[in-house]
């Protein structure tokens, strides 16, 4: 998908790991940036073709995508279990962080499955790893 130039879409509601998929969207050019501020309701794919707008008192503010992503990344799966049932509605292909204790209806739906534990230095090692494969691109 790297080598199509695929949208890709990372998904972060763990405050711990902000600033390390902040710096993997920063580097690799991402389709959109960690969306861990945005996924406050359901609904952001589903209704990708109406972007959200919002004044400020300086400014418009308009956020939201425009297309559905081509691929969806989904690093704390047990707190973000609505995002896996609407990109499987949408047939998008997910990649997700699983644990053991994860209900199987959710661990089904997910594509990519990646067996971890939720640690710092697993999700720094990922992110690298991520950066490095889309810099040989």
């Amino acid at each position: 998908m790297a080598e199509n130039k695929a949208r890709f879409m990372f998904i972060n509601t763990n405050s711990l790991w902000d600033e390390i998929v902040k710096q993997m969207t920063k580097k690799i050019g991402c389709y959109s940036p960690s969306m861990n501020t945005l996924w406050r309701t359901d609904g952001f794919l589903t209704n990708s073709h109406c972007p959200k707008k919002f004044r400020s008192r300086r400014k418009k503010i308009v956020f939201g995508l425009t297309q559905p992503p081509d691929c969806l990344v989904v690093f704390d799966s047990e707190r973000k279990s609505s995002v896996i049932l609407e990109a499987h509605r949408l047939q998008i292909p997910i990649g997700s962080f699983v644990d053991s204790d994860m209900p199987i209806e959710y661990y089904n739906k997910i594509t990519y499955p990646i067996p971890c534990n939720s640690s710092v230095q697993f999700v720094y090692l990922f992110c690298n790893l991520i950066t490095k494969t889309f810099m040989l691109q």
